[in-house]
């Protein structure tokens, strides 16, 4: 196996306080990555959580608190990420919300509130983004997609297309930033053993498992695989891939 070597890199992962962005920023950090953690709201717990990664792995890890939804914030976020760090490698942009409802009974405040984490969040960072990995020379977006947003799902209407818009962003922001040496792939997980999955019911659980081929669920760790991948030089040619993390799951 070739050893994944991330020593002296920077990343920035948003949505990081728990399931798929913690086990990235782990993934990350155990490979030597120095990391930002991103959470919208402050908390102690991100805090704890940096520097719970800052001593198990020996790197430097911070806590910036940011609502990708908002530009302000965003060009704040990058802002303190150069001010502490003078450069960035990897943009993971893993934020995201769920809720489900069926159309004709989603709420103008769901649809807006999902839209504008999903989509125009991950939008907000990547074009602020892509001006510090061009400084530092380069470097690897990470965009986090869904399996719902390759093959849409029942009552979930307004988070496929959340989901939909990362995909098709994904592939236009490769074309526009290879020549700047930047990287920008997508993750498209299926069903991940996440609080976020948890919170639905438990009918729609048990259908769920039964549709993965492999027959069990996902884990974080199984996405941050994948992302740590599409960080190191592994990947150095690979851009405006999906890569689906689903255990051959059917929707």
């Amino acid at each position: 196996m070739i050893p994944i070597d991330l020593k002296g890199k920077v990343a920035l992962v948003t949505g990081s306080s728990r399931g798929i962005g913690r086990a990235i920023a782990e993934s990350l950090a155990a490979a030597g990555s120095d990391v930002i953690l991103n959470a919208r709201q402050e908390t102690p717990e991100l805090r704890e959580a940096a520097a719970e990664i800052a001593r198990k792995h020996a790197v430097r890890c911070e806590a910036i608190f940011a609502d990708v939804g908002s530009v302000e914030q965003v060009n704040a976020l990058f802002q303190q990420t150069f001010k502490l760090f003078k450069r960035l490698d990897t943009l993971v942009n893993n934020a995201g919300v769920l809720r489900e409802a069926m159309i004709g009974m989603i709420s103008q405040e769901d649809m807006t509130r999902t839209i504008g984490i999903n989509t125009v969040g991950t939008l907000n960072c990547i074009q602020v983004g892509a001006r510090l990995l061009q400084r530092s020379g380069g470097g690897s977006i990470i965009n986090l997609a869904s399996i719902v947003g390759v093959r849409g799902n029942a009552g979930q209407l307004v988070y496929a297309a959340s989901k939909g818009a990362i995909v098709t962003a994904t592939l236009a922001a490769a074309k526009e930033l290879a020549s700047r040496a930047i990287r920008v792939n997508a993750i498209a997980p299926g069903y991940i053993d996440t609080d976020m999955m948890k919170s639905t019911p438990q009918e729609i659980q048990r259908k769920t498992l039964a549709s993965i081929a492999m027959g069990r669920v996902g884990t974080p760790a199984d996405v941050a695989g994948v992302a740590l991948f599409l960080a190191s030089p592994l990947s150095q040619y690979v851009t405006g891939t999906v890569i689906g993390v689903d255990g051959g799951m059917l929707i």
